[in-house]
């Protein structure tokens, strides 16, 4: 257990942003997911958008590495682009 009132606000805080972490990620993940079944190529052009963004802000708050994003991006562009 910590001994120092500073200590115990770090674990709050990290409690917190663990949780927000884990939240974004999973809601990121989920929206990539759905980008990936989807067959219909207007839905898939007007979602994309919205996903890079997402993946942007995870980049952004060193939830996921700035390379990941990108090769994430790069896939799904493909995807979407090779849809009829």
């Amino acid at each position: 257990m910590a001994n120092h009132k500073s200590a115990l606000k770090r674990i709050r805080q990290s409690q917190v942003r663990r949780l927000r972490n884990r939240y974004y990620h999973k809601s990121a993940r989920t929206a990539i997911t759905q980008l990936r079944e989807e067959t219909d190529k207007t839905v898939a052009v007007d979602r994309l958008p919205k996903v890079s963004s997402l993946i942007d802000k995870l980049a952004k708050r060193n939830i996921i590495h700035k390379k990941k994003a990108s090769n994430l991006k790069s896939k799904l562009t493909k995807h979407v682009n090779s849809l009829s």
